[in-house]
């Protein structure tokens, strides 16, 4: 498989990279400077130069030929202000969206966040991120060309990976390493069983691949 990961050099994203060039797959992430390709290329993936603040749907489209998955992880990050969660976690989102269904990629799949709702309230910086996410999430699940599926996770901590994890739509509040949410990326792209669904995510006690089979649809 190709799969073309928005926000390739996040955290999450670099770990994605690594699991699926192991397994053979061909993974290329879209990185906003040039100085960020060698981490890509130590993980395995081929760094695809991009602003997706400012770029076209063509272009980006451009770089979604002949992909079987789209992912998107992109984020403005902590350190970023309001503005930024506008342009990032909802447009950019929006804007790989309408860019996959005008390549034709019908796996899409989206880091989003849990708790994002685009009528959740308050000014802070975080409520901002939440309401941009839930925006986001709502202008891809209308999207009828795409096989999408929102994956929310709790609070991501750099611990060690379990391989153990809760996926559900609900599943309350709870933690998650990095680690273990690209393994279940990992498993989500391979197919469409799991189409449609917003899944939250949590360290629980089955495994990655149970977890993702016990939610995929027959």
């Amino acid at each position: 498989m190709r799969i073309v990961i928005a926000g390739g050099h996040g955290q999450i994203a670099l770990r994605l990279e690594r699991l699926l060039s192991a397994r053979g797959d061909e993974a290329a992430g879209i990185i906003r400077t040039a100085e960020q390709g060698n981490d890509l290329r130590e993980a395995g993936a081929e760094p695809v130069l991009l602003n997706l603040e400012s770029a076209s749907v063509e272009e980006v489209a451009a770089h979604l030929q002949g992909a079987d998955a789209a992912v998107f992880a992109a984020g403005a990050g902590p350190g970023s202000g309001t503005a930024r969660k506008e342009t990032v976690d909802r447009g950019a989102a929006m804007l790989f969206a309408d860019a996959a269904v005008r390549a034709r990629v019908r796996r899409f799949v989206v880091v989003s966040s849990m708790g994002a709702d685009p009528a959740h309230p308050g000014d802070d910086v975080f409520d901002v991120y939440l309401r941009a996410k839930g925006h986001a999430d709502a202008y891809v699940a209308r999207q009828e060309a795409l096989d999408w599926t929102i994956l929310r996770p709790g609070a991501l901590t750099d611990a060690p990976g379990t391989g153990l994890v809760q996926l559900e739509a609900h599943t309350g509040r709870g933690s998650i390493p990095r680690d273990d949410v690209a393994a279940v990326l990992a498993e989500l792209v391979e197919s469409s069983a799991t189409a449609g669904l917003t899944l939250e995510l949590i360290s629980g006690s089955t495994p990655v691949s149970v977890a993702v089979k016990s939610v995929a649809g027959p």
